[in-house]
Order: C-alpha cells, then structure tokens, then sequence
C-alpha cells in the first residue's frame, strides 16, 4: 500500500503476485487521473490508481488558466488543493499591430503541468491504493476488468478509467485506436526569461502576430513563482529551419519579430533550454467498450493555442466523476449501455465540439491560405487599425 505522498509498488505476498479489488481502476496519473482518484476518493469509491512514475516528471504542457477553469477545479472540490500550485497573475496587456492595444485586470493563474500534478497526488488520501507499475494487460471480466502489472500483480474493478494523455501503449492494449485529423497542427516553445517576474512591468503580456507570413498565433509572458515564462504558439513544423535557429538563438529572432516588447521585457534574455512541443489534432475510435472509459487527451487532443485544453479535460473529469459514475454503480453491470451515456453527455460533446472547432478557427485565421481567410484576416485588420487610430494607447505606468 502507498503513503500518501507518493505511488509505491503493491505488497506481493505470494509468489504468485499481489492482488487488489476496487470499484474503480485509474491507468495514469496525470491532470486528469488524479483530479479524478481525488474526487473519487471523496465521493466514497474504492479506488486504484497506477502510474508508471511515483512522482509526475517535468513535461512541457498546459502552463496558464482562467478563472473558467478553475471553477472547474471547484466542481470536482480540487481549487483549494490546486491554489498552492497556482501563481495569480493580474495586468493584462494586449499587443496588436505592434501596439499597446489594450489593458485588462483579469485573474489568470500560471504554473508547472509537473507540480501542479505533484501538489494534487500528495492530496491523495491513504485510502486509495497508489501503485508504481506498468500495465501489460487489461483483461475482461464477467463484472468489470482485470489490469495486470509488469511485475505480476493484478487488480479488478469493475470499471477501468483511462487517463494516459498521448501515450498509445494501454490504449492499444485496450483495443482503442487514435485517428490524427491534423498532423503538426501546431508547435509550442516554452522557455523562461533572465531575472525575477515582479521586476516585469506587467502580470501578463500577449503579443500576436502582425503578418501572415511570420506563422505564428501569438506569444504569451506570464509568472510562475518567481520566474517569468513564455509560452510563442506558432504554426510551423518541426523540419522548418525556423524551429532550429529558434533553439539555437531565440534572443535574436525574438528581437526581430517583436521589436516594440523588448526593452519591456528584458530584451528577451533567456534562462535555460527552450522546450519544444509539436501537437497534432486527433480523436479515437473504438472506445464504447463494457467497463472502460476515456478521459482527457487519453479520449481526443485539441490545439494549446485557445487555451481549451483544461477545460476540456476537466471537464471530462467533471461529467464522469459527479454525473456518471454515481448514476453507474447505483445498478448492477457496467455495459455499453452505461458507458455510452458519458461519451454522449451533452455538456462534454459541446466542450470537445468547441475544442476542435476553435482549434481549427485559430489556426486558418492565423495562416489560411484560401480568399476567405485573407479577407477575414484583412478585415479584422483593419478593423484594429481603426480602433489604435481613434483613442489614445493605454499608458503603460
């Protein structure tokens, strides 16, 4: 059995392995499959939840949220565990066409993916059997499903709850297949700037894209703990040789590309290796299956630049822990029937409908090569040259 503090492997008794039942089974021990160990836990379930890592390595994903996000947190009774993990940030400013576009005092939280995950397993409670291992199978059972562990243990539930973001290999096991719809769809940098975030003279700052030929969204600076970050959302992919002179020398072309930030912003001194993170759009197929059910990235992946990919997963989490699951367990058997109503919820359709669709608007507004988008991009153009023309620029001070 685990503390709570981190996975550990299960006690093996036997020669033959250890063995552990519980209502439900959580494969994966993200965003998603812990926010739902959590609420599980607190609703009353037996719960297992099994990661091939104890503790949630650095990885470059999802860095900042809205207040719409975090009232999702608070559906699932996580906002005030996820808060220590969070840095509140206010002073918003807007940079369109090279200018001072807009200010705006909106609470935006940034943070690391890895700790903020770290801070919600140590939340864990001692009741939930935390297990360090891989799955090699996930077997069918009269009642549920059996997971079988590398190391020879074994655990049923009645219901087995997918969470592992990108990864294909309990997917595949599963039967579960993963259609990409739009390869290198994106390409995220994450990097950090030289010095302390409180000596940035703004909270955050956006600055989008001034020429369809640069392809790229925007680039974004924000505050985690006392280190200001940067997260440049561009449309390019991973062979462009845009991406290794960026590696190579991300000061300068930040310097070329947004000339009017820089003094603002330190001129661009760097801290550090810049991550990189290519993203495709995809959606599964095969996944109404009787005692297994999806969630998160581990269901469908959406683009990181309109920022709907917490919500989305949350709001996966959300649906299935408060809604589902209950209504599930309060009748014998966990068919097709069952399952089949989660992945026909009307608020979770709507979520991903949108995800996919803003993901889709963000990027040919931005790059799109057809009339259409020209126009449209030429018209909000203008639109905002007209708007910079007829008042004054917010004052920075």
């Amino acid at each position: 059995m685990s503390s709570p503090h981190s996975l550990e492997p299960l006690d093996r008794p036997g020669p033959e392995g250890a063995r552990a039942s519980v209502d439900v089974a959580i494969i994966g021990a993200g965003l998603a499959g812990t926010a739902s160990a959590l609420r599980l836990a607190a609703l009353g379930y037996k719960v297992a939840l099994v990661d091939a890592n104890a503790e949630h390595p650095e990885e470059f994903r999802a860095e900042k949220m809205g207040l719409l996000h975090l009232a999702l947190f608070e559906k699932l009774g996580l906002d005030a565990t996820a808060r220590p993990a969070l840095t509140p940030m206010l002073d918003n400013q807007v940079y369109r066409l090279g200018r001072l576009y807009a200010r705006k005092d909106i609470p935006e939280f940034g943070f690391s993916y890895a700790q903020l995950v770290n801070t919600l397993r140590r939340a864990v409670p001692k009741e939930v059997l935390c297990v360090t291992g891989k799955v090699t199978e996930i077997e069918p059972l009269p009642e549920g499903r059996r997971l079988r562990l590398a190391d020879g243990a074994e655990i049923d539930a009645r219901l087995v709850v997918i969470s592992t973001g990108l990864g294909e290999a309990v997917r595949r096991m599963a039967g579960v297949k993963r259609t990409v719809t739009s390869r290198g769809h994106s390409l995220a940098f994450g990097f950090d700037l030289a010095g302390q975030a409180k000596d940035y003279g703004f909270g955050t700052l956006n600055y989008y894209s001034k020429r369809f030929e640069e392809r790229y969204a925007y680039l974004t600076f924000f505050p985690i703990g006392d280190t200001m970050r940067a997260n440049f959302f561009t449309y390019r992919d991973m062979s462009d040789p845009f991406v290794k002179r960026f590696r190579a020398e991300p000061q300068a072309m930040l310097r070329e590309l947004m000339p009017e930030i820089s003094d603002l912003c330190g001129g661009f001194e760097l801290v550090g290796p810049v991550s990189v993170r290519p993203v495709d759009l995809s959606v599964s197929e095969g996944y109404e299956q009787p005692g297994l059910v999806l969630v998160g990235d581990a269901f469908c992946t959406t683009c990181p630049v309109p920022g709907v990919g917490i919500s989305r997963v949350m709001t996966d989490v959300e649906r299935l822990c408060n809604v589902h699951i209950p209504a599930w367990f309060a009748t014998p058997g966990m068919g097709v029937d069952k399952i089949g109503n989660y992945y026909r919820d009307p608020v979770k359709v709507e979520t991903d409908r949108v995800g996919m669709r803003v993901s889709w608007y963000a990027r040919q507004v931005s790059v799109g090569e057809s009339m259409v988008w020209r126009l449209r991009r030429g018209r909000n153009q203008l639109v905002r040259r007209s708007l910079l023309a007829l008042r004054p620029t917010p004052a920075h001070g």
